[in-house]
């Protein structure tokens, strides 16, 4: 989601958004998280949204919203993890910085936030799959054989690169 500009300064917007630029490219590289365009969510710039909603119309589970605040070369970015079916926060924080440092500080917000969202997103997932149990035997099935040849590879891979022994 975009960000705020608490500043009271309208020159900051680019900054507030060169922020959620930097946090959704580094959120990207995960392959295993689906990251909407910065553009689809910049539809809510400006506006008082409910996360529920916005989660339907995005079709998201969570979402990544804060704000950011500059008095003088002093700058504060506040992050927040959101999960949308319930407007439960999984994650906050807070980050302090100079304008001299401006890009050191938005790259430290956008691994800070990838690497906090990443596990939380993961327990959020594992807690979701054990509430909803699957309505499908044979997907389940399906689930089981897939573990159990992944478990034979990864013990046929290990068996296989024993070191060799010299006398």
């Amino acid at each position: 989601m975009p960000f705020q500009n608490l500043s009271g300064d309208a020159e900051q917007e680019y900054f507030a958004d060169g922020i959620v630029e930097d946090v959704t490219i580094a959120l990207a590289q995960f392959r295993h998280l689906y990251v909407i365009a910065r553009n689809s969510s910049f539809t809510y710039k400006g506006q008082a949204v409910d996360i529920k909603q916005v989660g339907r119309e995005l079709d998201v589970r969570y979402v990544v919203e804060g704000s950011v605040r500059r008095t003088g070369d002093r700058l504060r970015i506040a992050g927040q993890l959101i999960d949308t079916s319930t407007g439960a926060h999984l994650w906050a924080d807070r980050f302090d910085g100079t304008l001299a440092n401006v890009f050191d500080l938005q790259d430290q917000v956008a691994s800070s936030i990838v690497g906090a969202i990443t596990p939380k997103v993961e327990e959020a997932e594992i807690e979701r799959a054990k509430r909803k149990p699957t309505e499908s035997l044979d997907a389940y099935d399906y689930y089981l054989r897939g573990l159990a040849a992944s478990d034979r590879t990864v013990t046929n891979r290990s068996t296989s690169m024993r070191p060799c022994g010299f006398s």
